[in-house]
């Protein structure tokens, strides 16, 4: 791989250039006034790909946004890597609060990257990592040292949910065949400190709705006569946990796999301050479930949390009712073996029959997920690690997500394939957020990274 990197080296002003133009391109997917720039980030996408060496490239429509592909078959006896990302970015909202617009990336050096980070919405998430594959495969293809055969699908609604992708596996699973998923849509515990995500909890989604009397009422003429929604959800919801933060709902922990204690102190290597943790999102002390840190708690434990409760007047000034309807948003972050479909009926079952007389529940279910796990001795998982190592010059530690990629069970699902997550994002990156950035550091890393993956895995895999 010398003449990988070398390019890699004397092409890193270019590989900066062409991210920031595809980081200007606002590809929106939650907002149809953005379709058509959606569209234009697949066809610059497209084009980018048969530049690098790709074949067969096509922008493959669906029911939403189209579905970049792409591949390069040097040998079907040679493994093949099938290589995931997305181009459709979140909203910039709340736009006042960026420094710099979000659609016009700036370079700007901070504490965290002193060699300066990428500021744009989409710079980490994903554009930036889906981006570092790209020009990782046309490093090796201008040096003629790709060892693998290669497969790309690059979508456009991942941050909508992935509504087609699924269709698009299950139809196209003969096109799609191969030995391992590689995927860079996660992070990393420092720069100094190398990770490889091994595993993502599953997501239960939910809205509930409190109804009591059939209108407002007044809050004079009523008040201690009837219940009153707002009042009623607020105490449901607090009774979802317990005094030690474990979740009250029956069964919802029946199916969870408690980690060994070799596996606890495998995680334990991790790096973590809790003085660091608190101030970075200020706040005076951590929370949670007892029995378990922090890193614990936000990785391999399920939860459950109010993301969003509303309900009467909440205009300017005074308003004395009594609602009518309250309602709230109520994510559940699952882990294996629970199935987000069973932990939804749960909450339904038990939610439901803890309201009091007087009112009515409604629960609707949104969106769910998988939990997904790849294991450490893994051929795909070995590969990686030796490639981190080979860059970072360290061996990097196995860590849980948090978040959710039900995307990775639905390919385990329908390819039968574990999905490798080589993230080179940092938790400050501030994805989702105003002021996303991705280090220079970071995306060039990726990509002298990613083709020493390709080397360990053809060379693991024949082994």
């Amino acid at each position: 791989m010398e003449n990988t990197q070398a390019f890699i080296s004397d092409n890193k002003q270019r590989f900066l250039d062409e991210l920031l133009d595809l980081l200007r391109v606002p590809s929106i997917s939650a907002d149809p006034a953005y379709a058509g720039d959606v569209r234009k980030t697949a066809e610059v996408i497209a084009n980018r790909l048969n530049e690098a060496g790709a074949d067969n490239v096509e922008i493959c429509e669906t029911d939403g946004y189209p579905i970049v592909y792409g591949d390069k078959i040097l040998d079907a006896a040679l493994p093949t890597v099938l290589v995931y990302g997305h181009y459709d970015v979140q909203p910039a909202d709340p736009i006042d609060l960026w420094d710099s617009p979000a659609f016009e990336p700036v370079v700007k050096k901070t504490e965290l990257h002193p060699d300066g980070a990428i500021f744009a919405r989409g710079a980490c998430d994903d554009k930036g990592q889906m981006y570092m594959h790209v020009k990782a495969f046309e490093a090796m293809m201008q040096t003629s040292e790709l060892p693998c055969n290669v497969k790309f699908m690059i979508e456009g609604e991942e941050e909508v949910g992935s509504a087609n992708l699924g269709t698009f596996v299950k139809n196209n699973k003969e096109k799609l065949q191969a030995d391992v998923i590689l995927v860079s849509d996660t992070g990393m515990l420092a720069n100094d400190v190398p990770s490889i995500t091994t595993g993502l909890r599953g997501l239960s989604y939910v809205e509930v709705e409190v109804t009591g009397p059939n209108r407002d009422l007044h809050s004079g003429l009523y008040g201690g006569c009837v219940a009153n929604p707002l009042n009623i959800l607020a105490k449901m919801v607090a009774s979802l946990h317990d005094e030690n933060n474990h979740i009250t709902i029956p069964g919802f922990y029946d199916k969870v796999i408690e980690l060994t204690d070799e596996e606890r102190a495998e995680m334990a290597r991790a790096p973590f301050s809790k003085e660091a943790y608190c101030k970075s999102i200020d706040i005076a002390d951590v929370y949670g479930e007892e029995g378990y840190t922090t890193m614990e708690r936000g990785s391999i434990r399920p939860t459950l949390d109010v993301n969003g409760m509303w309900g009467g007047y909440i205009g300017e000034g005074a308003k004395t009712v009594i609602p009518s309807k309250a309602y709230a948003k109520i994510s559940m972050r699952l882990v294996p073996d629970q199935d987000p479909e069973e932990i939804t009926n749960l909450f339904m079952d038990h939610f439901t029959s803890i309201a009091p007389a007087g009112t009515t529940v409604k629960v609707t279910p949104h969106h769910g997920g998988e939990p997904a796990v790849t294991p450490i001795d893994s051929i795909g998982y070995k590969a990686a690690s030796l490639a981190y190592e080979k860059t970072f010059g360290k061996k990097p530690i196995p860590v849980r997500s948090g978040g959710s990629i039900p995307i990775v069970a639905m390919f385990e699902k329908e390819l039968g394939l574990k999905t490798i997550l080589m993230g080179f994002g940092l938790d400050s990156d501030a994805i989702h957020s105003p002021n996303e950035h991705y280090g220079l550091f970071n995306y060039y890393k990726g990509i002298e990274t990613i083709p020493h993956f390709y080397s360990y895995f053809k060379e693991l895999l024949n082994n």
